[in-house]
C-alpha cells in the first residue's frame, strides 16, 4: 500500500503542474527550492517526500497541502 499511495501522491503533483500553463518539472522544482530529478522521483512514486518538501511542493503548486493530499487519495480510491 505505501507504494500506491506514493506513486498516487507523484500523480496528483504531476495532473496539478499540468493545471498551471507551461509548468515544467524544472520550473516546479525552481518554485519549491528542489532539484529537478528529486521532483522527478516524487511525481514517479519513488522518494518519500519530508513534510517539509511536501509543504514546499504545494505552495509552488498553489493549492494547500490538504488540497494535495485529498486529490492524491482521490487517486488512491479510484
Amino acid at each position: 500500500m505505501p507504494e500506491k499511495a506514493l506513486q498516487a501522491l507523484g500523480e496528483a503533483i504531476r495532473k496539478r503542474r499540468g493545471e498551471i500553463d507551461g509548468l515544467s518539472q524544472e520550473g516546479l522544482a525552481d518554485l519549491a527550492g528542489m532539484h529537478r530529478t528529486y521532483v522527478s522521483e516524487i511525481e514517479r512514486g519513488l522518494r518519500n517526500p519530508s513534510y517539509r518538501n511536501l509543504v514546499k511542493l504545494a505552495a509552488a503548486l498553489d493549492v494547500s497541502l490538504s488540497e494535495l493530499v485529498a486529490r492524491a487519495e482521490r487517486i488512491v480510491g479510484s
